[in-house]
Formats: C-alpha cells, structure tokens, sequence
C-alpha cells in the first residue's frame, strides 16, 4: 500500500491558493480513477483506490500546513506504513510554474508542512515538488503562496493536473521517469510531423519553334 499525501490548507478560502496545489493533485487524481468518496480520518479527510497495481491511500490533512505531519503520522501508524511508503505533494517556490521534480529525503527548505513531516515521520519520505515561482523577495512569500493562481496560470496548471493524474500510475509503482514523462507529454505536447512534400511532375518546356513559315506551311500538308 502507498499513501499519497496532498499539502495545502482545508476551507474553501484557500482552495485556489497556490500553498494549496499539493490539494489539487490528489484532488484529480481521485476523480480521474474513480477512488472511493472522501471521509474525515487522520485530521484530515482521506479516500481509497487503485493505481496500476498498487493499492493507494490519498490523504488530505486538515491540519491546517503547519501541522501537517500530525495527519500523515497519525494515517502511517493506521496502515502500518514506513516513510519509503509515502509521497507527498507539495508547491515548490524554488522551481518555476509548471516545473516538477521528484526528491526523497532532504531538508525542508523552510516549507511549513514538510517541516512538520519531517518533524513527525522523519525525512526518508519521498516528494512530488511542484513548482510555483518565487515571488522575488523573501518577504513576499508569505502573500504569495497565500494567493490563489493568477488566470493566466489556469492553463497550464491544468496541463499539470492532467499529467499528474496520467502519471499516477507509474509513481505508485515506483516508476519516476515513466511518471515525470507523462506530465512532459501533457505540458509540452509533441507537434505532429510535418506532412511530406508531394512530388509534382511539371511538364517539359517546349522546345522553340525555329521553322521558317514557308516550312510551317509545307509541314501542315505532310
């Protein structure tokens, strides 16, 4: 069993923040393969399906981001897992908008949920880092990533949820090339090959007519 962990903040105020995008990956997920309705569990609210072949736990703590590690810690001692069971997903200021990378272990980079994981169930999990764009100065972080996506982000933030749910399948089983390959197809589609030129036969030139009109008239009666 894995469980795969979305970071954000519950209530609809946040809903479209960019803190909230680790929400909105396990959110499109759940539709995209059917999983079981969301219920309240673990301090958080939680869902059940399958991915390839993997049996998945998606977890949404409601904690509130700070505390998020209470929820994953409370839902690992449940299922009985280990942090190399878990992926989390979270916004990534260090990383371009649309950009994704995948890491296990590390620091938290001063990120108050994975803090609190690492706080609660060590650093050993592994991480979907979703990026965000930086704000340009520290001090605007805090707005920033308390602010929800401009509508100039929608499509390709939608590409990316896309290609997260794609995917999902492959990261469940362990496959982080497979899976960061069908995100590249969803934000960066290959064009289709250009149509071959068709061959087109042009008739030959005609030579010049260097007869004289006497033999021009002569010919005619040939």
């Amino acid at each position: 069993m894995k469980l795969f962990v979305g970071l954000g903040n519950p209530g609809p105020k946040y809903a479209g923040n960019r803190h909230n995008i680790g929400y909105m990956a396990v959110d499109r997920i759940a539709v995209d393969h059917a999983f079981s309705p969301w219920r309240a569990k673990f301090q958080g609210v939680m869902c059940e399906g399958r991915l390839g072949r993997e049996k998945v736990v998606l977890l949404k703590p409601e904690t509130f981001m700070n505390l998020s590690g209470q929820s994953v810690g409370a839902a690992m001692r449940f299922f009985k897992l280990e942090p190399d069971d878990v992926t989390v997903f979270h916004d990534e200021l260090d990383l371009a908008p649309g950009k994704v990378r995948l890491k296990q272990g590390g620091g938290h980079a001063g990120h108050n949920g994975l803090r609190s994981l690492h706080a609660h169930i060590g650093e050993g999990y592994h991480r979907v880092r979703l990026g965000i764009g930086h704000p340009g100065h520290k001090d605007r972080v805090s707005p920033y990533v308390l602010s929800d996506f401009a509508k100039a982000d929608a499509d390709w933030l939608d590409d990316l949820m896309r290609g997260i749910s794609d995917g999902a399948p492959h990261l469940a089983e362990g496959d982080g090339p497979k899976f960061t390959n069908a995100i590249g197809l969803r934000m960066a589609p290959p064009r289709p090959a250009p149509k071959p030129e068709t061959a087109t036969t042009e008739e030959p030139t005609p030579a010049p007519d260097t007869r004289s009109p006497f033999q021009k008239l002569a010919d005619k009666f040939r």
